[in-house]
């Protein structure tokens, strides 16, 4: 989902950077990724208090939620995560990208679904960005999960806008 973030906004012709953490985390624990896309050139890829958190995980969202700043956005995925948040100053954006993406035959798409969410709730980059970044980064011959991803983030926008409506 980073990477198809901060491509996406390569694409914009915006700043970015992509500072991934996928050590031995990527197996179950708190991998985590970082990306800034701004229309400023950026200082630094380390960032100390996102403006957005994304968070698939209780054990992510005990971790780094405290870190989000104030009324920052937090993007998480309500169907694995059933702890409450513990913060009232930020906005709390649920999405049960598991169960959306299991509708359709394949629940490792559920960041996808988070990413049209986050996508529609921000504004930070346009969803044909998105669709183009990941044609573009996924291997010549694999166009069913190119069509995969590019579903579930219409599923994610599709929910944000079925309910959140005039919110958006």
């Amino acid at each position: 989902m980073g990477s198809i973030l901060a491509y996406s906004g390569m694409l914009e012709n915006k700043q970015v950077t992509w500072f991934p953490s996928y050590g031995a985390e990527i197996r179950g624990g708190t991998a985590n990724c970082t990306v800034i896309i701004s229309d400023e050139v950026i200082g630094s890829p380390i960032v100390k208090n996102p403006g957005i958190l994304i968070v698939m995980s209780d054990a992510s969202l005990n971790k780094f939620q405290f870190h989000l700043e104030d009324n920052g956005m937090l993007v998480f995925d309500s169907s694995l995560i059933k702890a409450p948040v513990s913060r009232s100053d930020i906005k709390v954006i649920a999405v049960p990208a598991t169960e959306i993406s299991s509708k359709h035959g394949n629940t490792k798409s559920a960041n996808m679904v988070l990413l049209g969410a986050l996508i529609t709730m921000s504004g930070i980059v346009k969803k044909a960005s998105v669709f183009k970044a990941i044609e573009r980064s996924v291997k010549e011959g694999t166009c069913k999960i190119i069509d995969m991803n590019k579903k579930a983030i219409t599923e994610g926008i599709r929910f944000i806008e079925n309910t959140h409506g005039k919110d958006i």
